[in-house]
């Protein structure tokens, strides 16, 4: 930026845009009544800096206070440009005791800062800690700092310790004190040097406030010293000084052990008088520095004379006298000397004579004077001079902000409601205070608005002025209604310039000895003086001023610098002729991206209409008016090559890099910086569009300026307009960006969008910071500064700086250049840094970015690519995807190119072989991929993959997203494609276990069944199997999905097998008839399966029970040591063939059969083993299946039989109940044929099923006859005549056993008997005896073993004895036919 002039300020007002009033009222009611002889005392203002608030490690560092005073009120602030500070505004009302214009000092002592306030009635002394006293560290780490205000409505300002009561009050017709001073003595003592308004000086002493004291009073006069403990007598009691010794200013100087009273008195003399002598030690005649006039300010009272002290080591002690004549005023700079015998006198440095203005305040420093005036138009006059070294008397100018302009001016196709919003709540133009009241009393004053924050203002005042716009009973035309609209908007605005004004009015200077930080102290706000530029200064200078510039530092000799201000002066003119018209029609072009050139040249075409001649005779004037311009150029050009560094410094301690990190970090500071940018792009902006307006005069009538061969017009055709176009284009860019405010985003949106930026790993920087601006709004500027700027800024400038000790000082004119310097730096769109646009994107401010890009747009060529990333992240964040890809996409083409963008696409070891335009387009992805735009990441991911030709690694990454967004958006069938695609093989069977999954889930098996997976069949089968074995049977159909993979490509054996698998995990897993049911269905499909494979393959591999199936990409398994664990031991395969599949099948309908008949038994049923399972269904009843499950697993039928006769058995002995439960399990086997000729019983049904299952299931010797039998026996049950027949036709011996072994000795007798009647002859069908017995019959024979054991049973009891008889006789019948039968075969022919 251009050199910094040592003799040129600029005003920068610090506008508050906080309506909620932060002052905590205080009263300090004293009982003093109003005072009949009070005046009211004018408004006044003053300011204090601590004294190291030039330290940077000092805690007080960059601090103040700043007051004003109106009748009875004063208000303090305590303000810090480092750290914010909490209950920093007080506002102290003492009733009935008008303050003094200047009645307010501020001390500081070691431990505390103490607030001495002079009333008309009244003295006071409020003691408030020190700052560096409220903190025990010196690391003072707080983002906001408690104010030296804090407790002070905790503390009894009312102790009678800490204030007086003057006693003249009570004197009717007396005022109060027109002037005062004060001071601490060293031993703490507080003294008040009051102006009696009837001449004459008292000194009011408190005693130390930690002590206890009484207060003194002593009074300085001309004739004598006399001093009362307590009282004031009144001059004009005692009549011994007059009106001519009145003091008007007061001053004060404390001087190794004495303390020196300096009044500057209505008869224009200055005394000086000694505190500890209590004597006048010098008077001097005022009158006789003056050069002309001398005789007018005799004649006339001095009534605005004022006197200022300064004290420094190099020159002592000054005083500064302004002497207020009509005509010649003047400023008296003067020395006070003292000589060998002790007498002290003044010497003269210098007079500096003032302009017919009125003196509002100055002030003294070591080298100027200081000034601030009001003109004749009553406009605010800075202005400042060193009062040694300046022989022609020539005052430095300071530029004030000029109020807001009078008149808007509204364009054509401009909407004025919106126009004056605009002016009205652009930060540098009015402070809310000035809105709010110009609101009430244009709603007279029927509301209150002070709680209202700036938002809603605006609202109100658009709501408040639109109402009154609207007259709802007419109707009218467009155009009518626009000039109704123009006229309530000005008068409203009107009333806001009125404020405004008021609110302006300036009340005091101040200069900090510490800092030379210059602020002018107004009514309702601070404004401060910071160092012009030189192209600034001189393009802003008045015509007086300007008149007088011999040289410049922007050119380095002297005919150079005639040129530049020949030239300026030329800018000048322009500026004067431009008309508002020709300016907003300027505007708007810049506005709406037309060409600067061509705005310009008509621009030009409408001042030459007006023939303006002057401007060129000033331009013929001018000699090497092309190095000029470019000189101007390269002045207003912020573009460096170098690296604007905005990493913070490393190597400093712990307190250094605190204090730096809270270095000009406050709201205060961040406001006045960026609206101090704001006015400088604004005159930039002015000062590049008059040059731009100049350069096409030049081109127009260049002929007739430079000499003929000169290449000049070339120059500034090809190189002067094009830069200089791009220079306003710049600065109409930064002046809508620090005037543009930022949005307020919910807490919720704000934590979604940057969870979505972080994917982009992009640095802390430029994330919102958590110490929230208490500005309310913050400009996008501010924004910038605080969060990001301000470190870096405070980086850059003490990076070689040692400052480890505490003596680094805070010039405030060469610090605040350097900070204005570099933030344009770093907003400059040509410098390579993009922290500005990122920081906007890092903080949600997208419609604020998108207006950014859109401004710099069409003629910026530096960060081309990233200007499209970040206009890309806006249109995501409004839900425009399609427009942010493509944005997306031109910035790839720039991303080896471009900082930013490098810095998205990261590089670390992993992805240093990667290519940065892969690993850029990676990271879009991924943030397509967390906002959930799927569509808009295969789309990249297709045109990426194009990149990566080369790279495998990448291919198989975009391949991957592509597949999984496919599939996630259904499309089924590219997901397929993109899975074949895929170069990686890991990655690969990844996807495609993925899509087996997913398909799964989604009941999509026919998409699935039907995908060719060439290459890819095996690894389908085992990512199916692995899944089928790894998940629960009852949620998931993987094993039927295989079943129908491997149907559908003909595979029937493995069909099978995987049925079969699915059906015996069933068994094991799923115990319920749901699991049943399937299992049953399961073996039924295998057996299908099997059926139709050749029979010489219709075999399977029968799956181990328990096995552990090893699943593709498991990790592998370790034991407790953590080694790896051995794996499971192979086990014998086993071969089933169909009918082992059969018999599997046989079981399981069995036991679903069980299930279904008794659900309760299901869980049982699912690990019953086939002999297991006879004895549960022959206890549930269903004997069909026992049968068939025993003859298919070769199992004895006897378990069946005996199950069967003992519910015959139960149903005999029970009554209906059994009877009905019978019917159930009855129903559930196949009965016989139906006997319809008579009603039958469940027992008869159940003796009718058992008879059929011996009829149906012959065996052996009568094996099942045999149990039945014994069953019924054993429960004392006589069987049943038809049993017993059958029975005796198969085996009439094991009939007999059976009974003998029962005692059935009756049965057994009756058996007997009739079996030897059917060896006769006498029914021998009934026994199975063919033939019998006879000599030709085949042999026969008697059980006689079981019928011995019967005789001999049948002698031991007389009851039978007549059984035993006929046994006997029988027997004896029998062996007779026997013997002769037995001789006949003996005796016959063989």
């Amino acid at each position: 930026m251009a050199g910094v002039l040592e003799r040129s300020y600029i005003e920068i007002c610090g506008f508050e845009r906080e309506t909620v009033p932060r002052f905590r009222e205080i009263t300090i009611n004293l009982g003093v009544g109003a005072h009949s002889g009070g005046v009211k005392h004018a408004d006044s203002a003053g300011g204090f800096s601590y004294e190291d608030s030039a330290k940077l490690l000092s805690v007080t560092s960059n601090r103040y206070i700043h007051w004003t005073t109106s009748g009875d009120t004063v208000q303090f602030v305590e303000q810090s440009l480092d750290t914010n500070l909490l209950n920093n505004a007080v506002r102290l009302r003492i009733p009935n005791c008008s303050l003094v214009p200047g009645g307010v000092h501020i001390q500081e002592t070691l431990n505390n800062v103490m607030i001495l306030i002079v009333t008309s009635q009244t003295v006071h002394r409020i003691v408030l800690p020190h700052p560096i006293r409220m903190y025990h560290s010196d690391l003072v780490t707080e983002l906001q700092m408690q104010s030296i205000f804090t407790d002070i409505g905790k503390m009894n300002l009312k102790d009678p310790a800490h204030f007086y009561v003057l006693p003249f009050a009570q004197a009717a017709q007396t005022a109060g004190p027109s002037t005062s001073t004060a001071w601490i003595s060293p031993e703490g003592e507080v003294m008040f040097a009051l102006a009696s308004p009837l001449g004459g000086i008292t000194i009011i002493t408190l005693p130390p406030h930690d002590q206890e004291g009484t207060v003194s009073v002593v009074e300085l006069k001309q004739s004598s010293v006399m001093q009362r403990l307590a009282g004031w007598m009144p001059t004009a009691i005692r009549g011994d000084q007059g009106q001519s010794d009145l003091a008007i200013s007061l001053a004060v100087h404390q001087l190794e052990d004495d303390t020196f009273v300096f009044a500057l008195c209505q008869d224009h003399k200055l005394r000086m008088w000694s505190f500890k002598h209590q004597m006048c030690l010098l008077v001097t005649d005022m009158s006789d520095y003056m050069p002309v006039g001398r005789v007018e300010m005799k004649s006339s009272p001095a009534q605005s004379h004022k006197l200022r002290l300064c004290f420094t080591s190099s020159i002592g002690l000054c005083l500064a006298v302004y002497l207020a004549v009509p005509n010649s005023s003047q400023f008296c700079v003067l020395q006070l000397v003292a000589n060998e015998n002790g007498r002290y006198s003044l010497d003269h440095i210098s007079t500096l004579l003032s302009k017919e203005d009125t003196l509002v305040d100055f002030v003294l420093t070591g080298t100027d004077v200081w000034a601030l005036l009001l003109d004749n138009d009553n406009q605010t006059v800075v202005k400042y001079i060193n009062f040694e070294h300046n022989a022609a008397g020539t005052w430095n100018q300071v530029f004030v902000q000029p109020p807001p302009p009078e008149e808007v001016h509204i364009g054509d196709d401009q909407d004025p409601r919106e126009t004056y919003l605009d002016i009205l709540f652009s930060p540098v133009r009015f402070t809310a205070a000035a809105i709010v009241k110009a609101l009430q009393i244009y709603k007279r004053g029927t509301e209150r608005h002070l709680d209202l924050s700036w938002e809603e203002l605006k609202k109100e005042v658009a709501v408040t002025v639109e109402n009154e716009a609207n007259v709802r009973e007419y109707e009218f035309a467009q155009e009518d209604y626009r000039l109704l609209q123009v006229e309530f908007w000005s008068k409203f605005y009107a009333c806001c310039l009125q404020y405004q004004e008021v609110l302006s009015n300036p009340l005091a200077l101040h200069v900090s000895t510490a800092t030379a930080m210059v602020c002018v102290l107004k009514k309702a706000f601070v404004s401060f003086l910071l160092p012009c530029f030189a192209v600034d200064h001189l393009y802003l200078s008045s015509d007086e001023y300007f008149s007088t510039e011999e040289d410049t530092p922007i050119a380095e000799d002297t005919d150079m610098s005639r040129d530049v201000l020949q030239l300026v002066q030329c800018l000048r003119q322009v500026n004067e002729c431009l008309t508002e018209e020709m300016a907003y029609e300027m505007e708007k072009s810049l506005d709406h991206l037309l060409s600067p050139e061509r705005a310009s040249e008509k621009t030009l075409e409408a001042l030459l209409a007006n023939e303006h001649v002057e401007i060129l005779n000033k331009l013929i004037e001018i000699r090497n008016a092309v190095s000029a311009m470019n000189l101007l150029l390269r002045e207003l050009d912020l573009e460096t090559d170098a690296e604007l560094d905005s990493r913070p410094a490393t190597g400093q301690s712990l307190r250094v890099r605190i204090s730096l990190s809270q270095l000009y970090g406050s709201s205060a500071a961040t406001s006045l910086i960026c609206q101090a940018v704001c006015q400088t792009t604004m005159t930039r902006a002015l000062l590049c569009r008059d040059l731009l307006v100049l350069l096409q005069l030049y081109r127009h009538h260049g002929d007739n300026i430079f000499l003929p061969g000169g290449n000049e017009m070339l120059q500034i055709q090809q190189d002067l307009i094009p830069r200089c176009s791009h220079l306003l284009c710049t600065y109409h860019l930064l002046k809508q960006m620090s005037m543009t405010l930022s949005s307020s985003v919910p807490l919720d949106i704000l934590n979604a969008d940057l969870q979505h930026l972080s994917v982009l790993e992009l640095s802390d920087s430029t994330a919102p910071a958590s110490n929230r601006s208490v500005l309310s709004p913050q400009t996008v500027l501010e924004l910038f500064y605080q969060n990001v700027a301000r470190k870096a800024i405070v980086s850059q400038i003490f990076t070689q700086q040692d400052l480890e000790d505490n003596v680094t000082v805070l010039h405030w004119p060469q610090m605040i250049s350097s900070v204005l310097t570099l933030l344009c730096q770093f907003i400059w769109p040509s410098n390579p840094n993009f922290l500005f646009p990122e920081c906007l994107m890092g903080n949600c401010q997208y419609a604020q970015l998108q207006e950014y890009v859109r401004l710099v747009g069409p003629w910026c060529q530096v960060n081309v690519g990233s200007c499209r990333f970040v206009l890309g992240q806006c249109y995501l964040a409004n839900g425009e995807g399609h427009k942010a890809l493509q944005c997306f996409q031109e910035a790839a083409a720039e991303v080896e190119k471009e900082d930013f963008l490098m810095k998205i696409a990261g590089s670390d070891e992993v992805t240093a072989a990667t290519a940065p335009r892969l690993l850029y387009y990676n990271k879009v992805l991924r943030l397509l991929e967390d906002i959930g735009l799927p569509e808009l990441v295969i789309e990249l991911a297709t045109l990426a993959i194009s990149e990566a030709a080369n790279d495998e690694r990448s291919q198989a990454a975009l391949w991957t997203r592509i597949f999984k967004h496919h599939l996630d958006l259904g499309h089924n069938s590219q997901a397929y494609e993109a899975l074949t695609q895929n170069p990686d093989p890991s990655r690969q069977l990844d996807c495609l276990r993925q899509l087996v999954v997913v398909l799964c889930e989604r009941a999509q098996l026919r998409d699935l069944i039907q995908f060719s997976f060439v290459n890819l069949h095996n690894e389908v089968v085992g990512i199916i199997e692995s899944r089928a074995r790894a998940v629960d049977l009852m949620t998931h159909n993987y094993y039927e999905l295989l079943y129908a993979f491997h149907i559908n490509r003909h595979n029937y054996r493995k069909a099978g097998t995987v049925m079969f698998e699915y059906g015996m995990r069933l068994g094991r897993e799923v115990r319920t008839l749901l699991g049943l049911q399937k299992q049953v269905n399961c073996y039924l499909a295998a057996l299908n399966c099997l059926r139709l494979v050749q029979p010489e393959y219709a075999w399977i591999v029968q799956p181990s029970s328990g096995a552990v199936y090893e699943r593709p990409g498991a990790s592998p398994k370790r034991n407790y040591d953590g080694e790896m664990a051995a794996g499971p031991v192979s086990q014998r395969i086993d071969i089933l063939e169909l009918k082992d599949l059969e018999r599997e099948y046989i079981l399981a309908h069995s036991r679903l059969t069980l299930a279904q008949q008794d659900p309760s038994s299901a869980a049982i049923a699912g690990a019953a083993s086939s002999v297991d399972m006879v004895t549960l269904l022959v206890q549930t009843g269903l004997f069909d299946t026992a049968l068939t499950l025993c003859q298919t697993f070769n199992l004895p039928l006897t378990p069946v039989f005996e199950g069967l006769t003992f519910k015959c058995i139960k149903l005999q002995h029970k009554g209906d109940q059994d009877q009905t439960e019978a019917w159930s399990w009855l129903a559930a086997n196949q009965l016989p044929s139906v006997i319809t000729t008579k009603e039958s019983s469940a027992t008869d049904e159940a003796w009718r099923l058992l008879e059929h299952y011996l009829e149906q299931h012959p065996s052996q010797n009568a094996k099942y006859h045999r149990c039945v039998i014994n069953k019924l026996l054993s429960h004392s049950v006589p069987p049943p005549d038809w049993l017993v027949n059958a029975h005796k036709a198969v085996d009439t011996a094991a009939l007999l056993r059976l009974y003998l072994n029962y005692d059935q000795l009756e049965s057994a007798s009756e058996l007997v008997l009739e079996y030897v009647d059917a060896m006769i002859g006498k029914g021998h069908q009934y026994f199975g005896i063919e033939r019998p017995l006879s000599a030709t019959a085949p042999l026969v024979w008697l059980p006689y073993t079981s019928i011995d054991q019967l005789l001999r049973s049948l002698s031991e009891s007389q009851i039978n004895e007549k059984m035993y008889k006929n046994l006997k006789d029988k027997l004896s019948e029998y062996h007779r036919l026997v013997e002769k039968s037995s001789r006949h075969r003996l005796n016959g022919p063989f």
